[in-house]
């Protein structure tokens, strides 16, 4: 007996050691245009001699496939100085010839293979333009909420549809990371703008293990691709600040998406004509009121110089868009702008310190008023940002209100299409978020509860809401029989069953020991319960679902959209409407 259990002991140890897998960037089942710049990284487990390193690509010396050796580094260290292991790196590396390319290491009793697919796109364009419009966290309840209270319903039919309803393709869209299947908006974007699945807060890179931000392995985003390949010009078009990880993933490479300093430094590499949004806090030299950068660095002043026009109000975009200059840098607020309910309604939030923003809608058309100058064609990405941010602290109001304004965005890209049919309109989320519309809530029911107010199956009825300025969107949003809209997801929170007409939602607050609790300040309304919350106590809001988001598109090469797609795979539709790989087939 005793020598079975040293033998299945030794067997478990050595197990575990042939167990030691590298780390191979980019991943297995990778998709790579051809041509494309990209970064190769093998980590390993443990510390090697580098002739004791055997790397291949399809069974060759991995050297003659790529064209150039990887730097071979002994010792990899981490955050605490700590040895990693080894590992090689090679940057700018490109495969011209599309195919499968298997890459294999091995190092001692580490071995690991993986396995890319190189493709190539069609020699002719189908598309010169491409409008790409992304609702942040935008999910199946947010629109049908909007088309409800912009539209109105009777009889069970919509009274109208929203602009996005007629996209004529459509997929649903996986948005798992490389390492969870829940996701943020910086990875989800990335895979988008890159066809590179990421890690959360991951921009542009594959996530390594060392301990800058800035060194992980690059892959080549969208705008890079056009400007090495092409002379089209590129706009970028938010209604958050502009290096948050949405507009960011267009351009951007850093491990981390709260780098927004660097993501500025970024963006005015690649110079897109067209930039609107906000966030002019880390564009701001530091020691100039409002600035979030900590260098001297002027990058409103760096762009000027570079013959941008300069907008910080809806006036001076206004003025700036008929300047006829071609690029335009429009920065509104120091941080995110407002959304539409405060800004253009309700008067709330920070409009008093920044009362001359622009909404979606303007952006949008100034965008596409630049960006047609161009007889090559251009790319422009607009994200409807705060339905996500609305989403997060379960404002239901704001978020509906922005998935509106959203739409009627939707409808600008349209509308343009229209006198320029070689345009491709591609409208999808990032992720979605946990929100189900299940009913109405009418205050006129009997009782104190709001609870018993809900309404559901039959009982729900219709709402209330009214568009006499026909404007789409809701006269007011405290009617007295309104949607009912809640999260599968909350911290402890008070729920009200009302709209939050003195500023957006704040369900939870920190206290001295790091948790979150319900904020009291919302305690007193009547009839308010305190939800018990389902998520860990460090949560403060909701979080984001796994589901699917259902992209739909119309336009040259939207019928490659269909079925099931991971975020990765939308980057090739793109890719192939552009014919980015063209040169390199």
């Amino acid at each position: 007996m005793r020598a079975l259990f040293l033998s299945l002991a030794a067997t478990t140890i050595l197990a575990g050691i042939a167990q030691a897998e590298p780390a191979i960037m980019p991943l297995d089942r990778a998709t790579i245009l051809a041509g494309s710049p990209f970064d190769f990284k093998i980590e390993l487990d443990q510390v090697h001699a580098a002739a004791d390193v055997a790397v291949t690509v399809n069974g060759q010396p991995y050297a003659s496939v790529f064209g150039k050796p990887a730097e071979f580094v002994a010792e990899e260290k981490g955050k605490d100085g700590k040895v990693l292991g080894s590992a090689l790196i090679a940057r700018g590396l490109s495969i011209a010839k599309p195919g499968d390319y298997t890459v294999a290491v091995t190092a001692g009793t580490e071995t690991k293979s993986v396995t890319w697919t190189v493709y190539g796109t069609p020699a002719v364009p189908t598309a010169k333009n491409v409008i790409f419009l992304l609702g942040d966290g935008l999910s199946v309840a947010h629109r049908t909420a909007a088309r409800i209270m912009s539209k109105g319903m009777h009889d069970g039919k919509a009274d109208g549809r929203l602009a996005m309803d007629d996209l004529d393709h459509m997929a649903f869209i996986g948005t798992s990371s490389t390492h969870s299947i829940a996701t943020d908006s910086a990875n989800t974007m990335s895979a988008y703008m890159t066809g590179h699945k990421s890690r959360v807060n991951a921009l542009g890179v594959y996530a390594d293990r060392t301990p800058s931000s800035l060194d992980d392995p690059k892959v080549e985003t969208i705008a890079e691709a056009l400007r090495r390949t092409t002379k089209k010009s590129v706009g970028i078009v938010s209604t958050a600040e502009i290096e948050d990880a949405t507009p960011a993933a267009v351009v951007s490479h850093t491990r981390k998406r709260a780098d927004k300093a660097e993501i500025v430094g970024m963006i005015y590499d690649v110079k897109p004509e067209v930039v609107l949004g906000g966030g002019s806090a880390y564009f701001l030299k530091s020691g100039i009121p409002g600035s979030k950068r900590k260098d001297d660095k002027d990058y409103i002043s760096l762009f000027r110089d570079a013959g941008y026009t300069v907008a910080t109000t809806a006036t001076e975009l206004k003025a700036a868009d008929g300047s006829n200059s071609g690029k335009i840098l429009g920065l509104f607020h120091t941080g995110n702008m407002d959304t539409k309910l405060d800004r253009s309604f309700l008067k709330t939030g920070t409009v008093d310190k920044f009362p001359d923003q622009p909404g979606l809608v303007d952006m949008t058309q100034t965008a596409l008023d630049q960006l047609s100058k161009n007889p090559d064609g251009f790319f422009l990405m607009v994200e409807g940002a705060s339905i996500d941010k609305m989403s997060h602290p379960m404002d239901w109001d704001r978020a509906v209100i922005e998935t509106i304004e959203f739409d009627q965005a939707v409808g600008v890209a349209k509308d343009f299409a229209r006198t320029h049919p070689d345009t491709l309109i591609v409208v999808a989320g990032d992720h979605t978020h946990g929100v189900s519309l299940i009913g109405t809530i009418d205050d006129d029911k009997p009782g104190t509860e709001m609870r018993d107010k809900v309404g559901v199956y039959d009982d729900a009825g219709y709402p209330n809401y009214t568009d006499a300025d026909h404007d789409g969107y809701p006269d007011k949003i405290d009617v007295s029989r309104r949607l009912a809209i809640f999260s599968s997801n909350f911290p402890d929170y008070y729920e009200t069953f009302r709209p939050k007409m003195d500023g957006p939602f704040e369900p939870a607050v920190k206290t001295e020991t790091g948790d979150y609790v319900a904020n009291e300040a919302y305690k007193d309304v009547p009839g308010a319960v305190l939800r018990v919350g389902n998520l860990p106590k460090s949560a403060d809001t909701a979080v984001h679902a796994v589901d699917d988001v259902v992209l739909q598109a119309t336009g040259p090469g939207s019928d490659e959209f269909k079925g099931y797609m991971e975020q990765s795979d939308v980057y090739r539709v793109l890719a192939d409407a552009f014919a980015l790989g063209a040169a390199q087939k």
